[in-house]
């Protein structure tokens, strides 16, 4: 992919898009397929630089992977709730890739497959950026779970090692935290505990209906969670997940692009399918916040249609908390560029521990293009240009700081006003290798 990429704006659009499958629902499906008894079958997984990290390191760990029909499904032989790494130490180097990290700093603190033989050590790292995100919030649980866990290098952060000498579980309090995927690794390692786990929660659950999901795939392969309406504590009895067959469904968030490109550029229309009201998916919600906005919307079972507002109406700002989907919030900021109004996006502090800090990088970005931008605490404020008319200075590029989620958003400004170009668009390779040629496809006569 070139150094730069220019995007151009596009007349009204009809389009039907089916993105590749989840991340999020890849990732943990993996990982079950791999905890589980037997062999697992998963189709539509997502082949992406996040999943192929998950993939190599289970290959690495001693898992019998399979990539099958041309990489639309993979095999996977779980073991049982046992890790079958025969090396000592077992090195895995996870990029940047922060759910495969988490989920594998949980998995590899149970216990090795042959148990008469000394505790496997695992060394898990990453690229630089990887060791400035905090994986405290997770080790510390673990910890008080029974797990050997030291830090390499700076305490709370990244490298660490494991030794793999099992979990008693028990019961364990759970402060708010940083991402919700330290709540998901230890829901997902829960059964392989020998008294299971019970997470009481004493604060708000950060994107809770990432929760939601990671228990909802749970009981897709055999295994049930007690919880209440008001999600105050999770019980997993110890247990094992069953082998299953698994269809994994096109990832909302990076739906979410092509929703919003039909918001902004008038008289256009987008349908996305393989989501809709069915989907395990918190950020299928985002439909619901372009039609706040004033964004047509329709939304079915298995499918979801966005269009640009009516009769020469525009976007109209708003003011939302996206704690529950907070990978949003960089769509809906590119979105609120062509809106009538300020747009607050409130409650997105774990931003600042993604692959970069995003909302300085939104700042940062958004203030070339002549948008106001504001960081209050744990809150941005977008207020757009007058007239909507973006000011960028001649040779302005848009950085992307390695983080996929800044070209995907910048690109849907660029459809709607001229002058974007984005520095390393290859970055999109984390989660979505092939996205510019989806975009491109939204201009052609054929859509």
């Amino acid at each position: 992919m070139p150094q730069t990429r220019a995007i151009k704006p596009i007349q009204a659009f009809k389009a039907t898009v089916t993105p590749p499958g989840s991340k999020s629902l890849t990732n943990r499906a993996l990982l079950l397929a791999a905890l589980a008894q037997g062999q697992s079958v998963l189709h539509n997984p997502l082949i992406a630089d996040d999943t192929q990290q998950m993939l190599q390191a289970l290959e690495e760990l001693g898992f019998d992977v399979a990539l099958e029909n041309d990489q639309s499904r993979v095999r996977i032989t779980g073991r049982s709730g046992r890790i079958p790494a025969k090396q000592n130490p077992t090195k895995l180097h996870l990029g940047n890739a922060g759910t495969a990290y988490r989920f594998l700093t949980a998995a590899c603190c149970l216990k090795n497959l042959t148990e008469n033989a000394q505790p496997v050590r695992y060394q898990l790292d990453g690229i630089e950026r990887m060791r400035h995100r905090p994986i405290g919030q997770l080790v510390d649980p673990l910890r008080q779970l029974g797990a050997a866990i030291a830090y390499l290098d700076q305490d709370g952060f990244p490298p660490l090692e494991i030794t793999g000498t099992g979990l008693p579980g028990g019961e364990i309090q759970m402060p708010t935290t940083l991402s919700s995927q330290y709540i998901s690794a230890l829901l997902q390692i829960a059964p392989c505990c020998e008294q299971g786990l019970t997470l009481r929660f004493t604060g708000p659950v950060t994107s809770r209906p990432y929760v939601e999901m990671t228990l909802r795939l749970m009981a897709h392969f055999g295994v049930q969670a007690e919880t209440d309406a008001d999600l105050t504590s999770i019980t997993i009895s110890p247990g094992h997940y069953s082998a299953t067959e698994y269809a994994i469904e096109p990832d909302a968030s990076n739906a979410s692009y092509f929703l919003a490109a039909a918001a902004v550029v008038p008289g256009s229309q987008c349908t996305i399918e393989g989501l809709g009201k069915a989907s395990l998916q918190g950020d299928v919600g985002f439909a619901d916040v372009l039609h706040q906005m004033g964004a047509g919307l329709v939304y079915g079972r298995d499918f979801i249609q966005v269009m640009a507002p009516p009769n020469g109406q525009t976007l109209r700002g708003i003011d939302i908390d996206l704690n529950h989907m907070p990978d949003m919030a960089q769509t809906l900021a590119a979105v609120a560029v062509f809106a009538q109004g300020d747009t607050t996006i409130r409650n997105v502090g774990n931003l600042r521990v993604k692959e970069t800090d995003r909302l300085e990088a939104m700042r940062v970005e958004l203030t070339k293009l002549g948008v106001g931008v504001e960081v209050e605490d744990d809150d941005l404020i977008i207020t757009p240009p007058a007239g909507n008319r973006l000011s960028i200075a001649p040779g302005t590029t848009i950085d992307t700081y390695n983080d996929h989620r800044m070209a995907m958003s910048f690109a849907v400004i660029g459809l709607g006003a001229p002058g974007i170009v984005i520095n390393d668009p290859g970055c999109v390779e984390k989660t979505f290798p092939d996205y510019f040629d989806y975009f491109d496809r939204l201009g052609s006569p054929d859509q």
